[in-house]
């Protein structure tokens, strides 16, 4: 069945398309950065559904998003200080953080790495979505895997309205390139993938020059 398409505007779009999060279901949903496919990230057989929908390999983990910094320890353990400054710097925003992940998380998240990376989305609608739904929600970008990122609720209906619930529809996507992602588990911080936060703007925050991951070494979309 072709998943309905909602206006994120609309009255009640927000409570349904968190209505079906919290059933384990799979909503296309809007950030700044592309769409997202998200799911309970607490869920384990929502989180497969996500991997199944996206034909991703079970090896390539997800970014979990949540609604507010505070939320954080929730999923990652946070004693490292840069991690509560560069939060404070860039989040909300089109920065995904690589901490080392709770135990409660489950292991399909991760792909069985005892990291996880995790982002505050500067998108009303995504936030107020995750408010709703009372849960963190793994989100990759809402494509089928190896395809282009989408950046309007149009392209992922195109792709994977067949395969989903819901598409959130938010407008288009306004930075509309996927998030910047820097480990802090490396010694010293390396980004895994160049995104819409400028690796000046870490560096300057940080006080160092950071290192980029060989393209081969980077995460796949």
């Amino acid at each position: 069945m072709r998943a309905r398409v909602l206006s994120a505007d609309s009255p009640g779009a927000i409570a349904e398309a968190a209505r079906i999060l919290r059933a384990g279901g799979v909503v296309a949903f809007p950030t700044e950065t592309v769409y997202g496919l998200g799911a309970d990230a607490m869920n384990p057989g929502a989180v497969a559904r996500v991997f199944e929908v996206k034909a991703r390999p079970s090896f390539d983990p997800l970014i979990v998003h949540l609604a507010d910094a505070e939320e954080l320890p929730r999923v990652a353990r946070t004693a490292d200080p840069r991690a509560s400054l560069l939060a404070a710097r860039f989040w909300p925003g089109p920065l995904t953080l690589v901490l080392p992940r709770r135990e409660e998380l489950p292991e399909l998240v991760t792909a069985g790495l005892d990291t996880v990376g995790v982002r505050v989305p500067a998108h009303a609608a995504a936030r107020s979505l995750i408010r709703e739904a009372g849960t963190p929600l793994a989100a990759p970008s809402a494509n089928p895997f190896g395809y282009v990122s989408p950046t309007t609720a149009a392209h992922v209906a195109e792709r994977l309205g067949d395969t989903i619930d819901l598409v959130l529809d938010g407008g288009p996507c306004p930075v509309g390139v996927e998030s910047t992602i820097l480990s802090l588990v490396s010694d010293p911080p390396v980004i895994l993938r160049p995104g819409g936060t400028p690796r000046e703007d870490l560096e300057a925050a940080l006080g160092a020059r950071l290192e980029v991951a060989a393209p081969a070494e980077r995460p796949l979309a």
